[in-house]
C-alpha cells in the first residue's frame, strides 16, 4: 500500500515538474522573443504588410515614316468599389446605392439596373473591399464613372478603386502587322517584329512603389516612401509608307484571291538606302487572308528560275561566256546524268540555238544548265565561291528576328551530288529567303552595291531624336560594272522580249525576272500541282528607284507560272508608286507658253492661292494683299484676286469654294457643318448675311453628289 502511494507521488511529482519545465520554457521564449530577438520579428512582419511593387511604364509608340500612327498603347481601366471603406455608412450606402446601380446600367448596357444594385447590396452584405464592376473600361468611361454617386467621393469616402491595364492597338489593323510584330507575357519577352527587334527603346525601364497592404488584400502606396519613377519607353519611326503599304497589300490580295493561293508575300524596297517602304505578308486562314508569317523574312525555299540571276552573274564574271554567245537548247531537253533537264516549251520544239541573253529572256533551263556544267563541272568549287563572294550564302543581318537561313551547298558537302551544279543553275538545291533575293536584285539596281534591308529611320523620346538609322553596306560592289551593264540589259530583255512581255504596257519600265518553282515536299518530293511564281525586279529600269519582289504559294486556279501570278501584282505596286511619286515623273516644261489659257480656281485663302498661281508662272494681281479671303476672276493675261469680305457673326458665302476652306470658316463661327457630295460648294443651306446662331447645322451641297 505504501509503495503504491510512493510511485502515485513520484508520477504527480514528474508531472509537475515537467509542467512547471515547460512554463518555464514558454516565458523563456516570451522574454527572448519580446527583447532579444523583436527587430528580426518586426522586420518580417513588415515584409508581409509592406512589399515594393514595380510600375510598368508607358510603352513608346510605332510610327510609319510619315508619323502616322502604326501601333500604340492604349489604357484601359478596371472599374472596383471597396464596399467596406469606414467612410461608407449604412446610410450614405442606402440612400445612394439605387441611383449609382442605375448609373452602372445606363454606362455599360451588360446588366440591368436591378443586376447591379443585387451586386452592390451582396458585396456590402460579404464586406466585399474589392468588388468588380467592370472591366477593361476606356478613358471616356472612366471619367463618367467618377462622376457616379458614391464614387465620385474617391477611394476611402466612396471606395472607388481604379486599376490600370494598357493594351497594345494598331490603327491599320491588319497592315503590315506581322513585321510591327506584338507584345507578349511571355518569359522569352517580346520577341516579333519591329515589337521584339526593337524592345529594348519601346519597353522603357519600370519604376517602383512601395506599397502597404490592407485589409481585403488591397495594396495603397506608403506615405513617405522612396519612389522611383518609371522611365516611359521611346518611338520607333520606321520606313514604312502606309500608302504604299495599303497599295502593295490590294494588289497582292487581289491576286492571291483571283489564284487560290495559300499565302503570298511582297516587299518593296528603296534602292538606294536599303529602307523597306512596304511588306506584305498573307496567309489563307480558315478562309480569310491575313498576316500570319512573315514569309518575307523567314522562309528560306527554292527560288526557282529568279535565281538564274545570280547564276549568270557569276558565269559573266568569271569569263565563260558574254551576252552575245551563243548557246545550242536544241528541243528542249538536256540530259545531264540522271537529271533530265527540260524548258517550259519542250513540247512544242524548244528555244533551238540562242544567245545568252536571250537565254535570260526566256528563262531557258537548258540553256543555263549547258552553261554552268561547262564552266565549272571540273572546278564547282569556284562557281560556289563566286555565289559566296556576292553573299548569297550568308542572313543579312536585319534587325528583325527569325530571319531564314540561306542554304547554298558547297562541293564535298554531304547532300552534294554530281547533278548539284545543273539544278543550282535554275534555282534549285539552294534555299534562301525572298528579301535576301531582293537584297541581290536591289544591288544590281544599285551600281552594284548591296544594302542592308532597314525598317526602322530613327528611335525618339518625347520628340527628340534619341538615334538614327543610316543605310549599312553589305557588299561595296557584287560584281564588275561591264558585268552589271550586261545583266540590266537581259532584265530590261525579260519585260521588252521575253517572258515578263504583259509588263510592257506599264507606264514606268521595269526590269527584272520571272520564276516559277515546283515546291518541295518532305513526304511526297516534288509536286507538280504544287507551285511558287515569283517576280523580282526594280523600276524605272534606267534609273531604278525602287526594288521589289513578289511570291505567291501554291496558286490553285491552273495558273502558276510567275509571269501569270506574280507580275501583275508587281506592275500593280510600281504603277501606283509611280503615280504617286512626284520623283519619277517626268519634269514639266518650265517654259512658258505663247497663249496661256487662264486656269479656273476656287474662291478661298489668299496665300494658298497665291502659291500655286506663282508655281503655274502665271501673272497675279491682288486689290489687298493682307486679305486672308479672295475671289480669283480670269482677266486677259492674268489672274485677279478680289477680296472677299468675311463680316463677323454674319454668315459668310461659301458658294464655290473648296471644301476645306468653306469649313473651315464655318466651323470657326460655332456653326455645325453637313456636307452632301465632292467638288467645291454648289449650295449652302442658311443664306449669306444671315445672323450666326452658333450650334446651328448648316448643310453644303456640293458640285459633284452620288445618286
Amino acid at each position: 500500500m505504501a509503495s503504491t502511494k510512493k510511485d502515485i507521488l513520484l508520477k504527480v511529482g514528474l508531472v509537475y515538474l515537467g509542467v512547471l519545465l515547460f512554463a518555464l520554457l514558454i516565458v523563456f521564449k516570451i522574454i527572448y522573443l519580446q527583447f532579444v530577438d523583436d527587430d528580426r520579428w518586426k522586420q518580417a512582419a513588415a515584409e508581409t504588410r509592406i512589399k515594393n511593387i514595380r510600375i510598368p511604364p508607358q510603352r513608346g509608340d510605332i510610327y510609319a515614316s510619315d508619323m502616322r500612327l502604326l501601333a500604340s498603347s492604349v489604357p484601359y481601366y478596371d472599374i472596383r468599389m471597396d464596399l467596406k471603406t469606414p467612410a461608407l455608412t449604412d446610410a450614405l450606402f442606402n440612400s445612394k446605392v439605387d441611383s449609382l446601380a442605375m448609373c452602372l446600367s445606363q454606362l455599360f448596357r451588360d446588366k440591368s439596373k436591378g443586376a447591379y444594385k443585387q451586386l452592390l447590396i451582396q458585396g456590402r452584405r460579404e464586406g466585399n473591399r474589392y468588388c468588380l464592376l467592370q472591366r477593361r473600361v476606356n478613358y471616356v468611361q472612366l471619367k463618367k464613372v467618377k462622376t457616379f454617386p458614391l464614387l465620385r467621393l474617391g477611394q476611402y469616402k466612396g471606395g472607388l478603386i481604379v486599376s490600370q491595364e494598357s493594351v497594345r492597338k494598331k490603327p491599320h489593323q491588319n497592315l503590315a502587322s506581322r513585321t510591327i510584330g506584338y507584345t507578349t507575357q511571355s518569359v522569352s519577352g517580346n520577341v516579333v517584329g519591329i515589337e521584339g527587334a526593337f524592345d529594348e527603346y519601346l519597353g522603357g525601364v519600370e519604376g517602383i512603389q512601395k506599397m502597404q497592404k490592407l485589409a481585403g488584400n488591397i495594396w495603397m502606396p506608403l506615405d513617405g516612401a522612396d519612389e522611383i519613377e518609371p522611365r516611359d519607353g521611346s518611338s520607333v519611326v520606321t520606313t514604312i509608307d502606309v500608302n504604299l503599304q495599303d497599295v502593295a497589300e490590294r494588289a497582292l490580295l487581289k491576286q492571291l484571291v483571283k489564284n487560290q493561293a495559300h499565302a503570298g508575300t511582297a516587299v518593296l524596297m528603296e534602292v538606294k538606302t536599303g529602307e523597306v517602304k512596304a511588306i506584305v505578308n498573307l496567309t489563307d486562314t480558315f478562309g480569310a487572308y491575313r498576316e500570319y508569317y512573315n514569309y518575307a523574312v523567314g522562309l528560306s525555299s527554292e527560288p526557282g528560275s529568279t535565281f538564274k540571276l545570280p547564276v549568270m552573274v557569276a558565269v559573266l564574271e568569271d569569263g565563260y561566256v558574254t551576252a552575245t554567245d551563243s548557246i545550242a537548247t536544241g528541243k528542249g531537253v538536256f540530259e545531264y546524268y540522271d537529271l533530265v533537264v527540260r524548258d517550259d516549251n519542250y513540247t512544242r520544239g524548244g528555244n533551238g540555238t540562242i544567245t545568252v541573253q536571250r537565254a535570260l529572256e526566256v528563262s531557258s533551263n537548258v540553256a543555263m544548265a549547258k552553261i554552268v556544267t561547262g564552266a565549272y563541272e571540273q572546278r564547282p568549287h569556284r562557281f560556289i565561291d563566286r555565289l559566296y563572294s556576292m553573299n548569297l550564302n550568308e542572313p543579312l543581318g536585319i534587325s528583325i528576328r527569325g530571319e531564314g537561313i540561306p542554304k547554298i551547298l558547297y562541293p564535298g558537302d554531304k547532300l552534294w551530288s554530281g547533278v548539284t551544279l545543273a539544278s543550282m543553275s535554275y534555282g534549285y538545291t539552294v534555299r534562301i529567303t525572298p528579301l535576301q533575293l531582293l537584297a541581290f536584285y536591289n544591288a544590281v539596281a544599285n551600281d552594284g552595291r548591296m544594302v542592308r534591308p532597314r525598317f526602322v529611320r530613327e528611335v525618339r523620346n518625347h520628340g527628340k531624336v534619341e538615334r538614327t538609322f543610316v543605310t549599312e553596306e553589305i557588299n561595296h560592289s557584287i560584281c564588275s560594272r561591264s558585268t552589271l551593264r550586261m545583266v540590266r540589259g537581259m532584265l530590261e530583255g525579260v519585260v521588252q522580249e521575253g517572258t515578263a512581255r504583259e509588263l510592257k504596257s506599264c507606264p514606268v519600265t521595269i526590269a527584272g525576272k520571272t520564276g516559277t518553282t515546283q515546291m518541295y515536299n518532305r513526304k511526297t518530293g516534288y509536286s507538280t500541282r504544287s507551285y511558287q511564281a515569283s517576280f523580282v525586279g526594280y523600276f524605272p529600269a534606267d534609273k531604278p528607284r525602287y526594288s521589289c519582289i513578289v511570291v505567291v504559294y501554291n496558286p490553285q486556279n491552273q495558273l502558276y507560272h510567275g509571269a501569270e501570278v506574280a507580275a501583275p501584282v508587281f506592275a500593280e505596286i510600281a504603277e501606283q508608286v509611280y503615280a504617286t511619286d512626284i520623283k519619277m515623273l517626268a519634269p514639266v516644261n518650265e517654259q512658258k507658253p505663247e497663249h496661256l489659257e487662264i486656269p479656273f480656281s476656287k474662291k478661298g485663302y489668299q496665300p494658298e492661292i497665291a502659291e500655286v498661281l506663282d508655281e503655274l508662272n502665271l501673272d497675279v494681281r491682288s486689290d489687298n494683299k493682307h486679305s486672308e479671303w479672295v475671289i480669283p476672276k480670269k482677266e486677259e493675261d492674268r489672274v485677279a484676286l478680289v477680296t472677299s469680305r468675311v463680316i463677323p457673326n454674319l454668315v459668310p458665302n461659301v458658294v464655290s469654294m473648296g471644301l476645306k476652306d468653306a469649313v473651315y470658316l464655318l466651323e470657326n463661327l460655332g456653326l455645325h457643318v453637313q456636307v452632301q457630295g465632292r467638288g467645291s460648294v454648289r449650295k449652302q443651306s442658311i443664306p449669306a448675311g444671315s445672323r450666326v446662331r452658333r450650334g446651328d447645322v448648316i448643310k453644303l451641297e456640293m458640285s459633284f453628289t452620288e445618286g
